[in-house]
């Protein structure tokens, strides 16, 4: 089932009503020379993170609140909102006349949606015959969420892995190369390239694409 994490409309921040502006010119361009900068809502920062193609805590201001996101997901808790369709009357003058119109409609279309994983939907280097006695296949990943931007998918997190750092990012924005996939697809790939059959532990090469 599908859970959408980041929606287009919601409650917008107290102090981060420019949060539109700062998405649509930092985040969601890939650019994270310098550290990202912040609205109030938790939302937005979780956005904001899992959007960097490097994954979503090469920063250390991305810690706390991705952290914080395995943490309430782990336990069942509601994903955090964000508010991306400030509206640009809302600009003071001169800083709307900075921003080219893409910016201002960016909310538009962007999000993140999470995906339970599961032998149906997966990676095939997630993929692996579990217990008992290695006959059931499994994921090696608890989901993976979808950033999309201008309803074009941007980045793909794999999160709950047995990787150092427990995510596998996927970046298909600007200058990628990776051809985006159907995760439903994995199994039936997988069954393709294994050579050992139900009982026997294996993790075939490969994987979904674009991961790093």
């Amino acid at each position: 089932m599908a859970d959408v994490i980041i929606s287009g409309k919601g409650r917008a921040s107290k102090s981060g009503r420019h949060i539109l502006p700062i998405v649509a010119s930092v985040a969601l361009s890939g650019f994270f020379a310098s550290p990202p900068v912040f609205a109030d809502d938790w939302g937005c920062q979780v956005l904001l993170c899992l959007a960097d193609p490097r994954g979503p805590t090469a920063e250390a201001a991305c810690v706390p609140p991705i952290e914080k996101l395995w943490s309430a997901l782990a336990h069942g808790h509601p994903f955090p909102t964000c508010d991306l369709n400030s509206s640009s009357s809302d600009l003071p003058p001169d800083e709307k006349s900075l921003l080219p119109p893409s910016d201002l409609s960016a909310g538009q279309g962007t999000g993140a949606t999470n995906v339970w994983a599961s032998a149906g939907y997966c990676r095939t280097d997630l993929l692996y015959w579990g217990p008992p006695e290695q006959s059931v296949l499994s994921c090696r990943a608890s989901g993976a969420i979808d950033v999309t931007i201008n309803n074009a998918l941007y980045t793909r997190v794999w999160w709950g892995t047995n990787s150092q750092s427990g995510t596998i990012t996927e970046y298909y924005g600007q200058g990628s190369t990776a051809v985006p996939y159907d995760p439903t697809t994995a199994a039936q790939q997988f069954l393709n390239q294994s050579t050992t059959t139900p009982g026997v532990l294996s993790t075939p090469a490969g994987g979904g694409g674009g991961g790093n």
